[in-house]
């Protein structure tokens, strides 16, 4: 069968790989049909694994596919149904794992196609537990979107930042695959948004998306208008991901009790705070990793309800490295999706 693998820091290749067997007790065998994108392919593809892995590296981190087979003891599958994984090897027993919490586990064995092989083969064998059925009328293509781009984005905004009806939200970089969906989850609950992007033809998207201000921000300070936006009140909620410089000017725009939710930092890791102006304005931050099973589940229902993933290419797994390309050229809007 066919498996894209790394075999070194930017050397991707489609090999032909033996199929794996029969699946053993308690799992599920799954035809992938659709990766999606994200940044953690990118961190891969350039070297940047913070853990040990061994090469060639099977990658893909996000991905949904078809039941192939099932071993024994697994009876809620049936061959042929629509399915998404989990795409970090969890214990399933740990105190996180049975609260439910399953990115906080204890004892991570990796996540998928960045520490241990990963989806973008035909065929993979994985734990019947960490497979989850995609609702009627949902596509692959969409599905394959909710494992962490919707995910990821449902734990921050509800989970963590706790996001209400009728408040109003900043969401940064409002092009990327999570800042899209940031955008319809806040406006599905009647949020006013405000987005950065990074030229005028992402405005016009995000705004046709239903974002209600949009701001450019080479060409314009967002501290600034957004304040001014918001009669210099702040806003309710930072969806950040970025970090770098900007994050403390995402500090700036949110009013006092304030709550500012980050999962991560493609402009840079490090940041220095003023911790006066964190005790006086009582801000809340919230560090973000992943999303649950939960989460995922949460994600698929909103997609059935019609609440979709915001595409921006689909390609063959042939031009899985042409994706990966788009993505770090910061041109994307939404998700990029792979088909097997």
């Amino acid at each position: 069968m066919r498996a894209l693998t790394l075999v070194g820091d930017r050397k991707l290749e489609l090999r032909e790989i033996s199929a794996p067997p029969a699946p053993a007790a308690n799992e599920v065998q799954v035809r992938v049909k659709a990766v999606a994108l994200n940044h953690l392919d990118l961190w891969g593809f350039r070297g940047m694994a913070f853990a040990k892995r061994q090469m060639p590296l099977v990658v893909g981190v996000e991905a949904a596919g078809e039941v192939e087979a099932l071993g024994a003891g697994v009876t809620n599958f049936k061959k042929g149904q629509p399915v998404v994984m989990y795409g970090a090897l969890t214990c399933g027993q740990c105190k996180a794992c049975r609260q439910g919490r399953d990115n906080l586990c204890e004892n991570v064995a990796g996540i998928m196609g960045f520490h241990v092989d990963g989806f973008a083969r035909d065929l993979i064998n994985i734990p019947a537990r960490l497979v989850i059925p995609v609702p009627n009328g949902v596509s692959l293509r969409d599905a394959s979107c909710a494992p962490i781009g919707f995910a990821t984005v449902e734990h921050m905004l509800f989970d963590n930042a706790k996001l209400e009806p009728g408040e109003t939200i900043l969401v940064q970089a409002g092009g990327s695959g999570i800042g899209t969906a940031a955008i319809k989850m806040a406006k599905a609950i009647g949020c006013t948004v405000i987005t950065t992007v990074g030229d005028d033809e992402k405005s016009r998207k995000a705004k046709a998306l239903g974002a209600d201000h949009t701001i450019n921000y080479k060409t314009e300070r967002f501290e600034t208008i957004t304040r001014k936006l918001t009669n210099k009140k702040g806003v309710d909620v930072v969806f950040e991901h970025v970090g770098g410089e900007g994050f403390n000017g995402s500090l700036l725009v949110l009013k006092r009790g304030g709550r500012l939710v980050t999962c991560g930092s493609t402009a840079g890791p490090s940041v220095q705070l003023n911790l006066m102006q964190l005790f006086q304005q009582q801000y809340r931050i919230f560090g973000s990793f992943g999303a649950t099973m939960g989460n995922i589940r949460t994600s698929l229902a909103k997609m059935a309800q019609g609440l979709t993933p915001v595409i921006d290419l689909e390609i063959p797994v042939a031009e899985f490295e042409r994706g990966l390309a788009r993505m770090e050229s910061r041109q994307v809007f939404g998700k990029i999706v792979v088909n097997f």
